[in-house]
């Protein structure tokens, strides 16, 4: 049979034929579309006519559609449901990757192309529109910055780095997802399990089962706090969890400890090739904030506002657990199970009490499908005959208020050893007027999956999560723009959280929360005192909240930042390094959300030196909150203003433009000073 990814998905919103594709046919592709796409760059290249918007900015567009169709399609396949064979592919095209990357940002007649039209436009023989002005700053900028300037010795040590750093990328990725799976705590004591909910114990007996073993397996996230650890009353098992949480990768089978060190130093040895003072610094340049001093002033104080706060949220809750078990030292391990016990008390309302009313199927459709709905007027369609990237995926059609399509989104929502930890939001297919595609998007996270026959019962935090990763989906559904690069996330790092953060609000409207927090057995709404103790609890651990984010956001920064001789020389200075940049920079009261060695954000994913951007789209995020306040909220009038002039315009234009076209000005950082409690 021919390879399904050769040529454009006959199925409906293109969507990849992943029933058809074999483990053989992504590598086959993607090795294909980069020698297409060469080819293809090569006619711009030799090109001897006038450069005009059509012969290089367009003509370029159009590159690599093989290329971009078979890594969009491979990518989502390996990162929701890896194999041997997809952790092979990846390993060996990394380096290719990177290669044919910069083949491409080192060729100078392409470079001249872009040099020529430029000219052109500043001798007025040409006149762009605001996106193709914008394609072509950012196409030269990216030639800049990919070193197309180096010469000789420079130029051969840049592409070697470059290799070097994705092979060592992938290999990270694999060690983290294999050391979180080795991690896992098997318990054949049911009592040992008291205080998790009958869903938490029958899914902990699934992951058991499927591992081959008999009782209960406690499998870990990626995130240093393990959600489980929340209810757990066994206070030994909650220790083992954690110290498993936090001392992975420093050891062990999986060890990742010198990989991240020679990422760090090879970073740094490449901005420095390139003329700036270290990684941080090339990073921060392409985003809003635009300098490390900047980006290191934010982290500063609303780290240690954040940290001050969570020192008197620890003082309160170590009195309430010397109380609840008298003569034992207040550890990290029990910061969440007795902050739940406070929170409790306060509130008479936790996690427990809520899942029961926030089941899955009702937090998507009444949930977040309807807060779009009455924002943006677009509908979703259950397409249960299209097939996702897995049989546990499902597809839905979106549809324009007057029922036209707009596009598709693949939702995935359930944890499995093959997806790595976390949730995200990727492209299958990139909006484009200039190609005529509307947008496929996918929504994965790692909720635990219910037991056959049982509703999937969400925590609050979940519920948070699937409506921030559905920020990011509508970023991708609602781009309207002329250029797939520059289409709904493609924007600077620092504001591609923004929407998504932004759509985290919704989750915690009254009249939304009637809708979809209903009993999953009695369709009784959530109790009225309920939804306002609910909102009134919200700033309850906010200080371990940021605490811990500011923490491995400075973390980032310090690996990025400082000279190569103060980072550790070896894996076994891993642990110093760390506790002596948080130390220094007061961040010290709580762990951070990543520890270094676990740090997918920054090793393995798109993140480094660039963690910090959860806090600067923040800022944006509490700034625009505050206008949909005054505003009417979940307000169709509202919603569109937002849609047209900030979502819809995705990378088209300078971002920070369409942000004061949106708000009428710059984002005023008191609205997140509020939040932190600075």
């Amino acid at each position: 049979m021919a390879n399904p990814l050769l040529s454009p998905s006959a199925l409906e919103f293109q969507l990849p034929d992943y029933a058809a594709i074999t483990d053989a046919d992504f590598r086959e592709a993607i090795e294909v579309g980069m020698d297409e796409q060469i080819a293809e760059l090569e006619v711009i290249a030799t090109d001897e006519s006038p450069a005009t918007v059509a012969n290089v900015l367009e003509a370029w567009e159009r590159t690599g559609a093989t290329l971009t169709r078979a890594m969009y399609a491979f990518w989502v396949a390996k990162a929701a449901d890896t194999n041997d064979e997809r952790d092979a592919i990846m390993r060996d095209l990394a380096p290719k990757l990177a290669e044919h990357t910069d083949r491409i940002n080192l060729d100078r007649r392409l470079y001249q192309r872009l040099v020529a039209l430029d000219a052109r436009v500043e001798e007025a023989e040409i006149v762009l529109d605001e996106q193709d002005a914008h394609l072509l700053e950012e196409r030269l900028k990216e030639y800049r910055r990919g070193g197309v300037h180096l010469e000789g010795e420079a130029q051969e040590r840049f592409k070697q780095i470059n290799t070097e750093l994705a092979t060592l990328s992938a290999q990270f990725e694999e060690l983290v997802v294999a050391g979180r799976n080795a991690s896992s705590v098997h318990v054949t004591d049911r009592e040992r399990l008291a205080g998790l909910s009958e869903d938490e114990v029958a899914g902990a007996a699934e992951d058991a089962k499927a591992a081959g073993l008999e009782g209960w397996l406690l499998t870990l996230t990626n995130t240093t706090q393990q959600p489980l650890m929340t209810s757990l009353d066994d206070r030994e098992l909650r220790r083992e969890l954690f110290q498993l949480s936090i001392n992975r990768g420093l050891g062990g089978a999986h060890p990742t400890g010198d990989l991240i060190i020679q990422i760090a130093k090879l970073r740094a040895e490449r901005a420095e090739l390139l003329g700036y003072p270290h990684h941080g610094a090339y990073v921060a340049e392409d985003g809003c904030a635009g300098s490390t001093e900047v980006i290191g002033e934010i982290l500063t104080r609303l780290g240690r506002a954040s940290h001050a706060n969570a020192r008197t949220e620890a003082d309160e809750l170590a009195a309430r657990f010397a109380e609840l078990v008298p003569g034992e030292t207040f550890e990290a391990w029990d910061w969440a199970w007795t902050a739940e016990i406070v929170r409790q008390e306060r509130f008479q309302l936790g996690d427990s009490q809520l899942r029961p009313y926030l089941e899955f199927e009702n937090v998507l459709t009444k949930g977040v499908f309807a807060a779009a709905t009455a924002l943006y007027g677009i509908t979703f369609v259950h397409r249960p005959e299209l097939r996702g990237y897995t049989e546990a995926s499902r597809v839905y059609e979106v549809r324009e208020e007057d029922g036209s399509p707009l596009g598709a989104v693949v939702i995935d929502p359930y944890t499995r050893p093959t997806k790595q930890g976390g949730a995200w939001m990727t492209s299958l297919v990139d909006q484009s007027t200039l190609l005529d595609d509307r947008p496929l998007v996918t929504n994965t996270c790692n909720f635990p999956e219910p037991a056959p026959g049982s509703p999937s019962l969400l925590s609050w935090d979940n519920v948070i999560t699937l409506f921030h990763e559905f920020g990011h989906d509508l970023h991708g559904l609602l781009s309207d723009v002329r250029h797939p690069s520059r289409t709904g996330t493609e924007v600077p790092r620092d504001f591609v959280e923004f929407p998504s953060q932004v759509n985290e609000i919704w989750a915690w409207q009254p009249e939304l929360l009637a809708q979809y927090a209903v009993h999953h057995e009695t369709g009784e709404p959530m109790p009225a005192e309920w939804i306002e103790t609910l909102l009134a609890a919200r700033s309850f651990g906010r200080g371990f909240e940021y605490g811990e984010t500011t923490a491995a956001m400075i973390l980032d920064q310090a690996w990025h930042t400082l000279p190569v001789d103060q980072l550790p020389a070896d894996a076994s200075g891993v642990e110093e390094f760390e506790a002596r940049v948080l130390a220094e920079a007061g961040v010290d009261v709580v762990p951070p959300r990543y520890r270094s060695t676990y740090f997918s954000h920054i090793w393995g994913s798109g993140y480094a030196a660039a963690y910090y951007s959860y806090l600067w789209s923040e800022i944006m995020d509490a700034d625009t909150v505050a206008w949909f306040g005054e505003n009417g909220m979940l307000n169709r009038e509202a919603g569109e203003r937002f849609r047209r002039t900030l979502l819809g315009r995705g990378g088209s234009i300078e971002v920070m433009a369409a942000y004061r076209d949106f708000r009428g000005s710059d984002p005023d950082v008191k609205h997140l000073e509020a939040r932190v409690g600075a």
